[in-house]
């Protein structure tokens, strides 16, 4: 976790980000609206995706402990009209951040990330849900015909938490062992390593990376990068030096 980003923190973005996310619903010219950075969903369908997921966490926070069996989702739907569906976004954002606060930040729960670079803990639920509210109020935004670049350190952190939540794992690389820097403008440089090991990343300094050259670097803004990495935008939209078919292997392997 970058060192500024304190579990209060993580809520107040959390929070934020999901404010954001009800701006954008609200303002839409229809909860029909498709939402072309997830094919086949429409407005509406996003905002229930979020919801049940802000639902489902809270529910995991205060009743389950690392290694339980998946919990289930309770199945209800979020309401179709409008201001309904909004206020319905804002309890469940709130149910979420009641269960975060009064489980708080070390208790272990349920996960399904292997507990290898980020642990089970309530502060990883709170970290893995800025990220995921991120990026869908960019693509509620995007539904809208409007979107906006990525807040900035919402965006770095949620580069370095997808490295180490959704990424790194012991599942074997099928293709050639490879490295991958991500040179992100102004923050710094991640090294991902790809091998029959898994996956897995480092921190590295600009003579560290100089020194020891990868298969593919990749450079940008911390909004690119995230939006790379949840395949909102092309790789060819981004500076890419070496093996730039890298990515494409790395997306289709995730």
């Amino acid at each position: 976790m970058t060192e500024h980003l304190h579990f209060p923190v993580l809520l107040r973005m959390l929070d934020e980000r999901s404010a954001a996310f009800r701006a954008a619903v609200a303002e839409a010219p229809s909860l029909d609206a498709d939402v072309p950075s997830c094919p086949g969903w429409t407005l509406y369908d996003l905002a229930n995706h979020l919801s049940e997921g802000d639902r489902f966490w809270a529910h995991i926070v205060l009743n389950t402990a690392p290694g339980d069996e998946r919990p289930s989702k309770d199945g209800r739907a979020a309401p179709r009209e409008r201001e309904a569906l909004v206020a319905w976004l804002a309890d469940s954002t709130e149910q979420l951040l009641a269960a975060l606060r009064e489980a708080g930040p070390d208790r272990g729960c349920w996960a399904w990330w292997e507990p290898l670079a980020s642990s089970h803990t309530v502060a990883t639920v709170a970290r893995r849900r800025v990220p995921e509210t991120l990026i869908h109020t960019y693509d509620a935004q995007l539904a809208s015909g409007a979107p906006q670049d990525l807040p900035p350190a919402e965006a770095l952190d949620a580069v370095d938490e997808f490295l180490a939540t959704v990424c790194t794992g012991t599942s074997p690389w099928p293709g050639e062992p490879a490295t991958i820097d991500y040179h992100v403008t102004g923050a710094g440089i991640w090294r991902q390593t790809v091998d029959a090991a898994g996956s897995r990343y480092v921190r590295l300094t600009a003579a560290e990376a100089a020194e020891n050259k990868p298969t593919t670097a990749v450079h940008g803004t911390a909004s690119e990068m995230a939006l790379l990495m949840y395949m909102r935008i092309p790789a060819d939209s981004l500076r890419i030096e070496g093996d730039a078919g890298l990515i494409q292997q790395l997306q289709d392997w995730g």
